[in-house]
Parts: C-alpha cells; sequence; structure tokens
C-alpha cells in the first residue's frame, strides 16, 4: 500500500510541494512528479471532470509516486470514500462552516475507530485485496488526509472547533471566498486577520493549515506564519503565463521583422 508524500512532509515538519490541476491532463501529472512536486490539488468543484476522469489520474499519480488530493463537489458519504479506495491521497471538502459538519466528514472517510467508512479492501488502496485485511484500515486511516476549507466569517468563527476534531489534518483558508463573504458580513475579520486566526487554530490543535499562493513572495511570507500546505500554480497559470510569454516572443521577432 502506497505512504503519503504529503504527509510523510508534514509530519517530519517539512513543506511538501502542491500544485493545482483543474483539467484532465495526464501528462501533467508525471510532468509534475518529475518536477518534484508532493502532491496535485485536483479540483473537481468548479471543474468538469468525470469521476473515470479523476480515477484515472490518481492511477498515473500511484504509477509516478506523487499525491493526488481531490477537492470534492459532493459530501455524500459513499461517494467520498471511492475516490479514496481509487486511490486519492487526500479529499479537500469546500465551505466547511462548523464543527458538527466536520465531524460528519471524518465519519465519511475515517475508518473505525475514529470515524465511519465502509470497508472494501479491492480497490488500489488495498492492492486490489493484496494488503493484509488487518492492517488495511489503520494504513488507509494513518495515510490519507482530509483538509477542510474556512470560507466564510462564520466558518473562521468555528475554525477552533474544526480544528479540534479529531481526523481533519489540515485548515485551508479559501481567500477568494472568505473576502466575497466577509465584504458582505459588517465586522468580519480582514484576510489578513483572518489568516491568523487560521494559523492559530491549527497550531493549538498541532494540525497543519495553508492557503493557495501566486508567487515567490507570498510563498515565502505564508512559510514565515507558519502554513506548511501551500499550493502554487496550476495549469491554468501555466497556460497564461506561456501564451503571454510566447505572445511576447512574437511581438519582439514581428518588431525585428518590419525593422
Amino acid at each position: 500500500m502506497r505512504h503519503s508524500k504529503t504527509l510523510a512532509k508534514l509530519r517530519s515538519q517539512d513543506i511538501p510541494r502542491v500544485i493545482g490541476l483543474g483539467s484532465y491532463n495526464i501528462a501533467w501529472v508525471k510532468h509534475a512528479a518529475t518536477a518534484g512536486f508532493d502532491c496535485i490539488w485536483l479540483d473537481t468543484e468548479h471543474r468538469a471532470i468525470t469521476p473515470e476522469q479523476v480515477y484515472s489520474l490518481i492511477r498515473v499519480g500511484h504509477m509516478v509516486d506523487i499525491d493526488i488530493m481531490v477537492r470534492v463537489p459532493t459530501r455524500q458519504k459513499i461517494e467520498l470514500y471511492r475516490y479514496l479506495e481509487e486511490g486519492a491521497a487526500g479529499l479537500m471538502v469546500p465551505h466547511v462552516t462548523t464543527e458538527a459538519e466536520a465531524r460528519d466528514l471524518v465519519q465519511s472517510v475515517r475508518f473505525p475507530p475514529i470515524g465511519n467508512r465502509g470497508v472494501d479492501g479491492a480497490g488500489i488502496d488495498g492492492d486490489y485485496y493484496l494488503a493484509d485485511p488487518a492492517d488495511y484500515p489503520d494504513h488507509a486511516n494513518r495515510e490519507t488526509f482530509l483538509v477542510v476549507q474556512i470560507e466564510s466569517p462564520e466558518a473562521l468563527a468555528n475554525a477552533d472547533a474544526i480544528a479540534a476534531v479529531e481526523g481533519v489534518d489540515i485548515l485551508f483558508l479559501g481567500p477568494a471566498d472568505y473576502t466575497l463573504r466577509a465584504k458582505h458580513a459588517p465586522g468580519a475579520p480582514d484576510i489578513d486577520a483572518a489568516e491568523g486566526q487560521v494559523a492559530a487554530a491549527a497550531a493549538a490543535q498541532g494540525k497543519s493549515w495553508g492557503r493557495p499562493a501566486g508567487n515567490a513572495e507570498q510563498l515565502q511570507a505564508l512559510f514565515a506564519s507558519g502554513a506548511r500546505f501551500v499550493a502554487n500554480g496550476s495549469d491554468f497559470s501555466a497556460m497564461m503565463w506561456m501564451m503571454n510569454e510566447a505572445s511576447g516572443q512574437f511581438d519582439q521577432a514581428i518588431a525585428s521583422a518590419r525593422s
């Protein structure tokens, strides 16, 4: 059975490298692994990737030894743990607002005694029935991770209680959603204050926290603040950068040709 590279780094006080993917691109998985990334954040909340495509990407991740964390489009219990049975190293759940919601998620994705996930063992996470049945549930609990997103002032107010839930591994601040909702909640902390509260809630429970970054300077600032699960870059940002770079090269070459 596979071990999570993300969890291994977090447990050793190291920093995993996380990059985003929002499309069905098998080559991206291979290139991310070759570039030294530990985890791909696969977004199925906002992107229309079919479950079969997700499963295919996860299997490639196993082949090249990179974690695939799925940001899920559902909270339906069986659908959640199917992602794990198909080999996902972690699940990210958007818009987790209360302690009760966090506990419900743990019940869905953790085996007893932590949660109430159903046992199969025939998936890739159990080596297709080749794993030791006695060790499989403990291994799955130990080598998969649950990320909950804090994306509203209400969720921020409950961050301490959410972080205290056994089975929740990482708090992940969603800056765009949080900022949008805070704008319509008079007196809500701004994004910088929210970041500090999430960091404090995670630290108090010995949990990791993070958020997306946009550049090297932001990465450094987040790491200095104690963030250890930070996503930087994606297929969309890479495509935009490449197109702008290629267009600029055309500008230079055309200008030279006309001179």
